[in-house]
């Protein structure tokens, strides 16, 4: 790693004392290859691991210049192991990158839901859980946040449509083909249906809480994304959210959450749900 440092100082003290063609050719081509990589993995969960990485990276150069021969020493060792731990847990991403640089397919395609939207994506999303809940139909939503849900979005079938309470409900109805599994939003597109997610390992889930529960909680707990879930056995709306889970929510709290997501405003809503759940009887699911 110090070999490296001295390589970067002295590529450094050309470029700015000495530059030629081929260093500014050398920068770019460096920069273009930075810039697809943080497009590559912007979608998916690589994102977050990939920062990470790039900070223990920077903390590492910096407790050298400081001279924290013990914090240097234990920095180097986690970053010079961790890059073999990344190739092992993101191989599949690898070699679909690999893939797609194969077919010069690499692009990026931002979706913001604008704030128009907002009020009619809330009432359609409220409106169809309300319904299922009356219904006691089972449902899974997963609205995506910054970190991207690209690699479980491929796991489903793609729809990439507008959201409506009738296209939502119609994909939850028992014994249809895409009831099952969970349906993803990214901003006011609904991006694809029947998606598989990961359940939680965790010893503290009740053991009330089925399948549908414990995947929400999954995906909260590797990702920033929210889960709505409807219980078809009592036809609870429960919220997941950073690998916890919030009961009973009524029409109010629910309209609150969703303006909270699609306003992007920190209003201490997880708090409030969470003092209401705790005032709340919990009722066997």
């Amino acid at each position: 790693m110090q070999t490296l440092w001295a390589q970067i100082q002295t590529v450094l003290w050309n470029v700015f004392n000495r530059p030629t063609i081929a260093d500014v050719l050398d920068i770019l081509i460096v920069a273009f290859l930075l810039y697809e990589l943080l497009m590559l993995t912007k979608e998916t969960r690589a994102s977050a691991v990939l920062k990470g990485l790039v900070t223990l990276v920077v903390a590492s150069w910096v407790s050298d210049l400081l001279g924290l021969t013990a914090l240097n020493w234990v920095l180097l060792n986690v970053v010079n192991n961790g890059a073999v731990v990344l190739v092992i847990l993101f191989q599949p991403e690898l070699r679909k990158a690999l893939e797609q640089l194969g077919r010069g397919a690499i692009h990026k395609t931002a979706v913001a839901a604008d704030l128009e939207e907002s009020g009619h994506i809330v009432n359609e999303i409220t409106s169809c859980l309300l319904t299922l809940s009356r219904r006691r139909v089972g449902a899974l939503i997963v609205i995506e946040q910054r970190i991207g849900l690209k690699d479980i979005i491929e796991t489903g079938t793609s729809l990439n449509s507008q959201i409506s309470a009738a296209l939502l409900e119609n994909i939850f109805e028992p014994n249809t083909p895409l009831h099952d599994g969970a349906v993803v939003i990214r901003g006011p597109r609904i991006m694809a249906a029947a998606c598989i997610l990961s359940l939680s390992d965790g010893k503290g889930i009740s053991r009330e809480l089925g399948t549908r529960h414990r995947a929400a909680l999954g995906v909260t707990e590797t990702t920033d994304a929210i889960s709505l879930i409807v219980s078809e056995e009592t036809g609870t709306i429960s919220v997941a959210r950073n690998g916890r889970l919030t009961r009973h929510l009524d029409r109010a709290a629910l309209e609150d959450l969703l303006l909270s997501i699609y306003h992007q405003k920190e209003t201490g809503l997880w708090s409030t749900l969470m003092e209401k759940t705790k005032r709340r009887k919990g009722g066997a699911e």
